[in-house]
């Protein structure tokens, strides 16, 4: 091997070591009085098709709402949440394109589908959306407002109780069939 590509392996390899620091791993109960305040629910979501989500699809549910990309490494984890989706009665897995976190969700929403589909994924996806600058959706803001924590990567996920109140996040790192994270939808659930 020569040694042009030995430095060009070697840049990759720090590249994707500080792409991997950067990843979000963190576990972030939200506090009661942000809980009695906030309610996702009553905001407006859109579906990837444009429509309207009904209300009724999100009161008396328990939700994990996750920002997606089709381009990530994490990109996989879409499996999972279909699992994780299929797992529980009166349990919901929504995804939030967003093309914030290295431009990894570019595609439309066609392209965002098929990618779900490769993954065998079938819950619901929403309108491709952004986060983390000025013009950050009004779901994420509140989500944000609730918890204390933005995504610090693609698929940042944020549980939320049957009354539409934020009440942890789990970083992209936290795996969607994580005990942390079943262990506190079966306790919402039971509550």
């Amino acid at each position: 091997m020569n040694s042009l590509i030995k430095k060009k392996l070697q840049l990759v390899g720090i590249l994707l070591l500080a792409t991997l620091q950067n990843c979000d791993s963190r576990v972030v109960e939200t506090t009661t009085e942000a809980k009695k305040t906030n309610n996702v629910y009553n905001l407006e979501w859109t579906t990837l098709d444009n429509a309207e989500l009904s209300k009724s699809s999100l009161n008396g549910k328990v939700t994990l709402v996750v920002n997606v990309a089709s381009k990530c490494g994490y990109t996989k984890q879409y499996k999972e949440l279909q699992e994780l989706h299929d797992s529980y009665e009166d349990f919901q897995v929504i995804g939030f394109p967003c093309n914030d976190f290295g431009g990894q969700e570019p595609g439309d929403a066609n392209s965002i589908q098929a990618c779900a589909k490769n993954y065998e994924a079938s819950f619901t996806l929403m309108s491709k959306i952004s986060i983390s600058n000025d013009s950050r959706h009004p779901i994420y803001q509140m989500l944000f407002e609730s918890t204390g924590v933005l995504p610090k990567w693609n698929f940042g996920k944020y549980l939320i109780d049957k009354n539409g109140s934020p009440i942890a996040f789990f970083g992209s790192n936290v795996k969607p069939l994580s005990e942390e994270i079943t262990q506190k939808i079966e306790f919402v659930l039971q509550n």
